[in-house]
């Protein structure tokens, strides 16, 4: 049974998954909406908001904390500092939207673009 197992592996180890979810992050960041697969999308989803949420205190902790979770990447870290989180001060949550697409022709598998609300 998998009970309270609720996180998506994707067929990857854990370092390969962390390195995945920091990839899409910075896209998102980077390009403001991407187009993934529904379960990446789903993944990414609590993963960019708690760093939104974050980013909105805007500290030096914060900061180190952001370009730790994005991988090294601190232009990403710095833009969603700088001009995405600002946006959302008022906003308690709920920043990105999932909009499915249809499926991939080549395999079949569900596809949705994520991005900023």
């Amino acid at each position: 049974m998998r009970h309270h197992n609720n996180i998506r592996k994707f067929g990857r180890e854990t370092g390969q998954r962390k390195a995945l979810l920091s990839s899409l992050a910075s896209n998102i960041i980077e390009h403001r909406k991407i187009q993934t697969t529904e379960a990446k999308a789903k993944a990414l989803r609590p993963f960019i908001e708690t760093l939104v949420t974050k980013a909105k205190e805007n500290t030096l902790s914060t900061r180190r904390l952001l370009v730790r979770r994005l991988l090294g990447r601190e232009d990403a870290a710095k833009k969603l500092i700088d001009s995405i989180a600002p946006s959302y001060k008022a906003r308690p949550g709920g920043y990105t939207r999932i909009v499915k697409l249809q499926n991939r022709l080549s395999d079949g598998s569900p596809m949705a673009v994520i991005e900023f609300v």
